[in-house]
C-alpha cells in the first residue's frame, strides 16, 4: 500500500552526517538539533532570567525523585518565572538520563545563548525550557524528521509493515500511566529482516493526547522518509523511531559505518 503523500506548509531541508562512528554505541549522547524560539524574546548575559535558567536547568539533571524519565520543574518569580521540562527514552536507567539532561542542557544554551524559550533533542532525552508553563500542554511544533539515506526494498511491503508497527506502539503507549508513556517493539519485514521501533509521549498529556500526536506526526513520515532503511519524528511532546537494528535497550548499537541522516524541519499547520 502507497500511503498519499499530504503536502507540509513548508520545512528546512538540512544535510547533516550526524553519526560517522564506526561502531558507535546508541547508548551514548549524541546531540540531534535545537530549536531556538524567537517569539518569547531574548535575555541578557547578566539577567535575572539568565541566573534563573542556570538555577533550574541544574535542579532538572540533578533532580533524583522519579525513575521514570520524566521531570517537571519551574523556577523564580514572575515575571522571570521560567519553566522547563526533561525526558529521557523509555529505557535509559535514571543515572544516564540525568547525565543526559545535563549534557544536552548545556549543549542547548550554546546553540540558544540568549532565547527565553529552546528545545534541544539529544538520542537519548530531549530538554524544554519557556516562560510560559508547558506541563500538560501538546504541542507538535519545534519538531524534526530524521531519515536514513538508505533505501530498502519492497517499499509498498515496507510501509504497510511499519503503518501496522507504529499504530501498534501508539495504542500501547498511550495506553500508559503519569509515570510512563513509551512502548517499544519488533515485527518481520518485507525481506525476512527485522524492523525495531519504539514510541514514546511525555508521561503527564492523557491519552488521547498521546495517541493524538504520535498519529499527527506519523502521518507525515512517509512524506520524507519512505522507502529508507530508518526514520525518525522528535517532537516536544512525542516522539517514535524505526530501525533496521536495535537502537534500544541493553543490546543497543548503532551498526558500523551508520547512513548519513537527512533533517527536515516540519511546521504543523491545524
Amino acid at each position: 500500500m502507497t500511503m498519499a503523500s499530504l503536502t507540509p506548509v513548508s520545512f528546512l531541508c538540512l544535510l547533516l552526517t550526524l553519526i560517522s562512528h564506526a561502531t558507535a554505541d546508541d547508548s551514548s549522547n549524541i546531540y540531534l538539533n535545537s530549536y531556538c524560539g524567537k517569539a518569547e524574546g531574548t535575555y541578557t548575559t547578566y539577567s535575572v532570567y539568565k541566573n534563573n535558567l542556570n538555577t533550574l536547568l541544574r535542579k532538572l539533571s540533578s533532580n533524583t525523585g522519579t525513575g521514570y524519565g520524566f521531570y517537571s520543574l519551574s523556577y523564580g518569580q514572575k515575571p522571570n518565572q521560567i519553566y522547563a521540562t526533561g525526558l529521557c527514552r523509555g529505557d535509559v536507567k535514571p543515572s544516564d538520563c540525568q547525565k543526559c539532561l545535563d549534557v544536552a542542557g548545556t549543549t542547548l544554551r550554546k546553540e540558544c545563548p540568549n532565547e527565553k524559550k529552546a528545545t534541544g533533542y539529544d538520542n537519548k532525552c530531549t530538554i524544554r525550557y519557556s516562560p510560559k508553563p508547558l506541563f500538560g500542554v501538546l504541542t507538535l511544533a519545534e519538531s524534526y524528521y530524521m531519515c536514513n539515506q538508505n533505501d530498502t526494498p519492497e517499499v509498498e511491503e515496507f510501509d504497510q509493515v511499519l503503518t501496522d508497527l507504529i499504530s501498534k506502539l501508539t495504542g500501547t503507549a498511550s495506553s500508559g500511566d503519569t509515570r510512563h508513556k513509551y512502548a517499544e517493539s519488533s515485527t518481520t519485514g518485507p525481506t525476512s529482516e527485522t524492523v525495531y521501533a519504539n514510541a514514546q509521549c511525555t508521561p503527564e498529556l492523557s491519552k488521547q493526547q498521546c495517541s493524538d500526536c504520535l498519529h499527527t506526526a506519523f502521518s507525515y513520515l512517509f512524506d520524507y522518509c519512505e522507502g529508507k532503511r530508518g526514520g525518525r519524528y522528535i517532537g516536544p511532546s512525542c516522539n517514535f523511531r524505526y530501525e533496521f537494528y536495535r537502537f534500544y535497550g541493553p543490546k543497543a548499537q548503532e551498526p558500523p559505518n551508520a547512513a548519513p541522516l537527512k533533517v527536515y524541519q516540519h511546521n504543523f499547520n491545524f
